[in-house]
């Protein structure tokens, strides 16, 4: 049976067949190439990456001979990669100077404090205006953030994929509390309504938790039982839902948690192909956009589930994507996707606008009521705002 599951290191899907009960099974992911122990979901264990192989040499014959093995082991690669370091430096420095060239907009300008930001990337897409964060455990620090939500007074919730712990920070980024999920669990997703209420998706269920406390408010009811890998907020207190069980469906309910409507294998019936990874986003007309990381594209549909228009594919150029990981939708409609590459831009109809680098892989993005663009990066959070046209 086909399984899937996040690459701890770079958040890319990787999938793997599990056809030994119980059996401790590795598997490689297909974007940062990093060998990974695959989750045990009966132990409540999650993925991890395999840092380091052991080399038994004691059975070569002699001592001296083996030193003689360990020095052209550990020799070699070195060579290698002193050789391959070399010829590249030649060929990157072009393009590194092009990159941070003034004026380009792939580029974020930063403002200082007090400042006026960066004259150069005076015409840069987006600025950040807000950065807290660092690598730890400790309070107002991540080590593996990937979600994140803003509620309607500004308070900023950011969830860490594994351990469970989502910390809350005023609108300045100044940390209030901390509280903690199932630390056995991903935290697969995180949205809040505009009075505080926080949705957190894990082990399938979509559960309310208070915002400032963490104390648990219940579970959203669905007939079709568990399943839910996403959720996102809409304009009028309702929300979406991407949810898999043999088929990707996605799930639109009111404030009150009634289901309204569900599109049924929203990708898989539009592409043809599976899709096991679907991330959701709603804009303020309620159109509703799923991102398949496997299909390597984002599907739109109406408020009432009719599809509209697909875009993007998999790849290098601009519009494709590579391991794409997070959508959102701001004020105006454009639509934002992040990858590896950065975050690409989008208009409503589907149409690239431009692409810019949040410093680090965006796996967490919400915008808040002022068009503002919250971005969760594993040991950091920044805050961006936006080009208006």
């Amino acid at each position: 049976m086909l399984k899937t599951f996040d690459c701890p290191k770079c958040g890319g899907p990787v999938s793997y067949e599990k056809d030994v009960v119980g059996a401790s099974l590795t598997a490689r992911c297909p974007y940062c190439n990093s060998s990974l122990s695959v989750p045990d979901e009966m132990r409540g264990r999650p993925a991890q990456v395999i840092s380091h192989v052991s080399i038994d040499l004691r059975g070569a014959v002699g001592s001296g001979k083996a030193t003689k093995w360990i020095l052209l082991i550990v020799l070699i690669p070195l060579f290698g990669i002193l050789i391959v370091a070399i010829a590249m430096a030649g060929f990157l420095a072009p393009l590194f100077s092009s990159r941070i060239s003034p004026g380009d907009n792939k580029a974020v300008s930063k403002t200082a404090p007090g400042g006026t930001g960066n004259k150069g990337n005076r015409n840069a897409f987006a600025t950040e205006t807000l950065k807290f964060g660092s690598e730890g455990i400790g309070p107002a620090m991540f080590k593996d953030a990937r979600s994140i939500a803003v509620d309607g007074s500004g308070k900023i919730y950011v969830g860490e994929y594994i351990g469970g712990r989502v910390q809350v920070f005023d609108p300045a980024g100044k940390f209030i509390t901390q509280w903690t999920v199932d630390p056995k669990m991903p935290l697969r997703g995180l949205a809040a309504d505009r009075k505080g209420t926080v949705y957190v998706v894990q082990r399938g269920k979509i559960l309310r938790h208070e915002g400032e406390t963490g104390k648990l408010i219940g579970e959203v009811d669905y007939a079709g039982g568990g399943g839910f890998d996403d959720v996102s907020m809409s304009a009028d207190g309702g929300f979406v839902a991407a949810w898999y069980s043999n088929r990707d469906d996605v799930v639109r309910f009111n404030s009150a948690g009634e289901v309204t409507r569900t599109i049924r294998a929203a990708i898989s019936s539009t592409s043809g192909d599976s899709e096991l990874n679907t991330r959701v986003a709603i804009d303020g007309l309620g159109n509703i956009y799923a991102l398949g990381s496997f299909n390597n594209a984002v599907f739109k549909f109406a408020p009432d589930g009719k599809f509209l228009t697909r875009f993007g594919d998999g790849g290098d150029q601009a519009g494709q994507f590579r391991a794409a990981s997070a959508i959102a939708v701001d004020g105006k409609g454009r639509v934002y996707v992040s990858d590896i590459k950065g975050i690409q831009v989008f208009d409503t109809n589907g149409r690239y606008l431009t692409v810019f680098d949040p410093e680090g892989m965006a796996f967490g993005m919400v915008f808040n009521d002022k068009n503002e663009l919250f971005v969760a990066a594993r040991n950091h959070v920044v805050k961006l705002a936006l080009k208006v046209p």
